[in-house]
């Protein structure tokens, strides 16, 4: 599976921006796939994940974007969505999109159980 991070740029604080992972080698609806970021001198930090098909879809957030961000899939498409809403300065980072099979409920926030990562997708925030 290979995949491809997109929509980053620079943007207001406030405003909206909408990634796309798009995945192509395989179809990956069974996959949970995520998204990472990673911020200057910080660690990769869990953002959101949907699970696969066989799993019902459930998505999780981190608690810094809850009721902000909302993931989503289209499986016709092979590409997975992160709609972001009210951004702020904190949310600067390079944005990582993952994924993986198998994985247990307990692990989907662990970015070491995703298999499969994309290139990042800058999103900057300014004040």
């Amino acid at each position: 599976v290979q995949l491809q991070a997109s929509g980053g740029g620079l943007v207001q604080a406030g405003s909206s921006l909408r990634l796309s992972c798009a995945a192509s080698g395989r179809t990956f609806s069974g996959y949970t796939t995520g998204w990472f970021r990673q911020a200057p001198g910080k660690e990769r930090e869990f953002v959101a994940t949907i699970r696969g098909s066989g799993s019902g879809g459930r998505t999780y957030y981190a608690d810094s974007v809850k009721g902000r961000f909302t993931i989503s899939r289209d499986n016709a498409k092979n590409t997975v969505y992160l709609q972001m809403n009210s951004l702020k300065p904190e949310d600067t980072a390079v944005y990582y999109c993952a994924a993986g099979a198998g994985l247990i409920l307990s692990s989907v926030r662990s970015s070491d159980q995703y298999d499969y990562w994309g290139r990042g997708t800058l999103v900057t925030v300014s004040s």
